[in-house]
């Protein structure tokens, strides 16, 4: 069951055709942090297995660590003790501080880039209203001219 979800959340993340690259990297990167969290639990409570003051020996509290050490929370209360444990908790750390930086700039780039079609589309209404108006200024002045061109010839 677990692999079919993980295979259409990838799908989601990924899979839509006019997504930006900036939102398929963040997804991508998403996807990777999932599964090195997944994994480096596993990996974790396999290097501290027998470790004397071992606390990650379980692999709930293995995938707690994992959550803690991605987000950079780290409570204290779940660590490696053995070298291994800390390698895996050192790659844990690196790719969810890419993943979390990742998605940040996919939010900022999102944003400014929303703003900027805003402001263009401002300017290119503001644009067209102002050919508009130099447009009727110049029927009108058109309009005077004839006008006055009329009373010129008829006293």
């Amino acid at each position: 069951m677990l692999p079919g979800f993980l295979t259409r959340a990838v799908e989601l993340l990924l899979g839509r055709e006019g997504r930006s690259l900036h939102l398929k990297a963040a997804g991508a990167a998403t996807a990777v942090l999932g599964v090195v969290m997944l994994v480096g639990s596993w990996a974790v409570v396999a290097a501290e297995h027998g470790a004397r003051g071992a606390n990650l020996t379980t692999y709930p509290r293995a995938l707690w660590w994992s959550i803690e050490t991605a987000t950079t929370v780290g409570y204290g209360d779940f660590f490696p003790v053995t070298f291994w444990g800390r390698v895996v908790g050192a790659v844990v750390m690196v790719v969810g501080i890419t993943t979390y930086g990742l998605v940040t700039a996919a939010l900022a780039t999102w944003f400014v880039g929303r703003e900027q079609r805003r402001r263009h589309h401002l300017a290119h209404g503001a644009q067209e209203l102002g050919e508009e108006a130099a447009r009727a200024l110049y029927e009108r002045f058109d309009r005077l001219e004839r006008l006055l061109a009329g009373k010129g010839e008829n006293p």
